[in-house]
């Protein structure tokens, strides 16, 4: 965009030291687009009509037009997932505002939390799942790090505490359950899984048991998942910063080229965790097909964006000098999206995982079975690169 090309398409391999879930690979497929003077809005309409246009052509799907379009802190709140699936009918509740005195110490203990969040799962008819399959669900949710997974079921709501049945109802008062039954809409027959920990903990706790019990035979049979098959949706003001709690220092969200919202210019000095990006998902069914930004065209912000992450000039001026000399001197408003298209490939096949639709896929070991790879590397080859290979240190 700085060399003055109004428009730029690629369609190229990439590589990423990705992990390697059912919609990731080490090597995939990117459509990478950017595009001069055009504002968010003008880019998502640009590449929404391309990608109803492609459904349409390819596999005779109809998209909505437009694609709804929601705040990332909705997303979490609501979905505990920036990619939530619409088509999976729960949604978490939120109720750390009346867990603050209570005596389950794991509850009141979230509420005090600075970035403590206690939230709630209501499953319509779920009170019929059996001791073992929540004890199943506790061990699931671990590996998103909560602690646990408490629960109460809904006999007869008009029974109040009398009408639940947990081991968890004698450590809650009365304000507490009656927040807990009028806020989730519980009706008789119904389960509610609880989080409480810190908020990013509680979101992909419950985000992803969310789409667990969705997806689930328990789910379908009892109508927790819309008939319609494809469900867009546009995931916007994404955060520009989040904290890393072991480097104590802010991270970009995103990458640290992406434009803040008008008027947070200035909160990247003053609250960095305030700060909105003009950054934008497409999802459609729980999966990310796409994800761009508008990109900082002036040195001026990109130097702020820099310092919020501890970055200093010195050191930004020897890793990003081209950069910082190429806005100073003058760049256009620019900004872009890029889409992964064996994520589209594979969800217009109806394929469970990205690995069906690539011709040498990796294993989730990265390893590809038809060539071997990665191989080991003899001394000679190693020579001619100037590669010299050390033990480590490290147990």
């Amino acid at each position: 965009m700085v060399a003055g090309f109004d428009r730029y398409y690629q369609i190229t391999k990439c590589f990423r030291d990705e992990d390697l879930r059912a919609d990731r690979q080490p090597e995939f497929t990117q459509i990478d687009c950017e595009t001069s003077f055009l504002t968010e809005q003008q880019i998502r309409d640009l590449f929404e009509d391309m990608i109803r246009h492609v459904f349409e052509q390819a596999i005779a799907v109809t998209l909505p037009k437009p694609f709804p379009v929601m705040a990332y802190s909705e997303a979490i709140r609501r979905f505990g997932s920036d990619k939530p699936d619409l088509r999976v009918k729960l949604e978490l509740t939120d109720l750390t505002d009346a867990m603050g005195d209570v005596e389950f110490k794991v509850f009141a203990d979230a509420a005090h939390l600075k970035g403590g969040r206690v939230a709630a799962l209501r499953v319509p008819g779920g009170a019929k799942i059996s001791r073992s399959e929540i004890d199943q669900y506790g061990q699931f949710v671990a590996i998103y790090g909560a602690a646990g997974l408490a629960w109460i079921k809904v006999n007869e709501v008009a029974k109040g505490r009398a009408g639940l049945q947990s081991p968890r109802v004698k450590n809650l008062h009365d304000a507490a359950i009656a927040a807990v039954l009028e806020r989730t809409g519980a009706q008789d027959g119904d389960i509610v899984f609880f989080g409480a920990d810190r908020a990013k903990v509680v979101a992909d706790s419950l985000g992803a048991l969310r789409q667990k019990i969705g997806h689930s035979e328990f789910g379908r049979q009892n109508g927790l998942l819309d008939g319609a098959p494809w469900k867009p949706l546009w995931v916007v003001d994404f955060p520009m910063f989040e904290h890393d709690e072991e480097d104590h220092r802010w991270v970009a969200v995103h990458h640290p080229f992406t434009a803040p919202k008008d008027g947070h210019e200035d909160l990247m000095e003053t609250d960095p965790g305030a700060c909105i990006a003009k950054a934008y998902d497409m999802v459609l069914n729980g999966w990310e097909i796409g994800g761009g930004s508008v990109r900082i065209h002036r040195e001026e912000v990109q130097s702020k964006v820099f310092r919020a992450l501890n970055l200093e000039a010195e050191e930004a001026r020897a890793k990003f000098g081209f950069l910082l000399d190429a806005l100073q001197y003058g760049a256009p408003p620019h900004g872009g999206i890029a889409f992964g298209l064996d994520r589209i490939v594979t969800m217009m096949a109806g394929a469970e995982s990205i690995r069906d639709v690539i011709a040498f896929p990796k294993t989730q070991r990265a390893q590809c079975l038809l060539t071997q790879a990665p191989s080991l590397v003899d001394e000679k080859q190693l020579r001619e690169l100037h590669i010299r290979v050390r033990a480590s240190d490290r147990p």
